[in-house]
């Protein structure tokens, strides 16, 4: 099953934030709290080829990006950006190009909110009846255009109804739900502990909890005693840790503070797509692979975009420009090409501003990134 659809050009700004990606030395406690001889992850009735997953980011980790990184191998679930239950139902453009997926693009989940229990529940049918194989349902997205609607985290401001609404789903499909939260709305409601055992007991069949309050934005370190505390409120169903994990190292420290069975990872995966291969390799007590050469990552680049095209001819070129700031600073890119791929207009300039970067790779002034991932600013009672 394949759906393409063409979308309106996201028109969201970067955050001013920079990161650097740290690729950190693996302990030997690293490797053992791997728990190399462990079982897959299974979900339901859907066993994953791994443990460590891409977690959803609004705009980034769409069908072609997924599937360029899923090349890259080591990656398990991949779930989508998170769509509206309402829109989804309607067949809204927008929400049809979020589900768009393809037999390359396996396991998918899709994420799916809604302050409205009936939207949901219709949304899940129709996933569904057109051969979806997993449902996340959003509890944790922190943006009040989400909150506002009674979806996100504020659906765990109301504990009877969250719970009723899980049920809900989890009665109305035969496919494996899932939940995705956030500790709490704030450091006085942390109710995901409470939750989580009760969604186990409605039939949820995982838990992805973010380490973060809704309170918190995206400020701040995620909590693994947090996280450890949603692991111990379930019996069986496995709890997937999220937040912060930029290497490997950061991977395996948090599944052995938090006994989490599994972590996603979102913004690490963004400025390292070899992360998941990274893990495999360390899991399996092979050697740690070699950093990426200047072909390999302009490789990627270039079938990223080819994806993108791909799905959406030349409006790809628009769709690419948000990258430019992240693959400046992972490929090393000059500040000029930089700023000429924020304007490309069709597939021949960018493939030959590739061969630029090419030869000009390690020229840049500066391995600080011009901007990175939108994240919101000011309170965040705002956003």
């Amino acid at each position: 099953m394949t759906i393409l659809i063409h979308a309106e050009a996201p028109t969201d700004r970067l955050s001013a934030a920079a990161d650097r990606v740290e690729i950190r030395p693996t302990s030997a406690d690293d490797l053992v709290s791997a728990k190399l001889a462990e079982p897959p992850l299974q979900i339901g009735a859907r066993v994953l080829p791994s443990r460590y997953s891409l977690a959803p980011l609004a705009g980034y980790t769409q069908h072609p990006f997924r599937v360029a990184v899923r090349e890259l191998g080591g990656l398990g679930l991949a779930t989508t950006d998170l769509v509206q239950a309402g829109l989804l139902v309607s067949k809204g453009a927008r929400s049809q190009h979020l589900i768009a997926t393809s037999p390359g693009d396996q396991p998918l989940s899709v994420q799916i909110f809604s302050g409205k229990q009936d939207e949901l529940v219709k949304a899940a049918k129709w996933l569904e009846d057109h051969g979806y194989q997993g449902i996340d349902i959003n509890m944790g997205c922190p943006m009040a255009k989400v909150n506002s609607q009674g979806g996100g985290a504020r659906l765990m401001c109301d504990p009877n109804g969250a719970c009723a609404t899980v049920a809900a789903v989890v009665n109305a499909v035969e496919l494996p739900v899932t939940v995705k939260m956030r500790l709490g709305w704030d450091e006085t409601q942390l109710t995901a502990p409470a939750l989580a055992r009760e969604f186990e007991r409605l039939g949820a069949q995982a838990i992805t909890i973010h380490g973060r309050t809704r309170e918190q934005g995206f400020t701040g370190t995620v909590s693994l005693d947090g996280i450890r505390a949603v692991v111990e409120a379930v019996e069986r169903i496995p709890v997937i840790g999220n937040g912060d994990v930029r290497s490997v190292a950061d991977a395996f420290h948090m599944r052995k503070v938090t006994g989490c069975a599994g972590v996603a990872i979102g913004r690490g995966a963004m400025l390292d797509p070899w992360i998941f291969g990274r893990i495999e390799a360390a899991t399996r007590g092979l050697p740690p692979p070699s950093e990426p050469t200047i072909d390999e990552k302009l490789s990627f680049f270039v079938r990223h975009f080819r994806l993108k095209h791909e799905q959406h001819g030349e409006y790809a070129c628009i769709l690419i420009r948000k990258f430019a700031a992240w693959y400046g600073a992972r490929l090393g890119v000059p500040e000029d090409l930089e700023n000429r791929l924020r304007r490309i207009e069709s597939e021949a300039q960018l493939l030959a501003l590739a061969d630029e970067m090419r030869a000009r790779h390690g020229e840049r002034q500066s391995a600080i990134a011009t901007a990175l991932i939108k994240t919101p600013n000011g309170p965040n009672e705002l956003w």
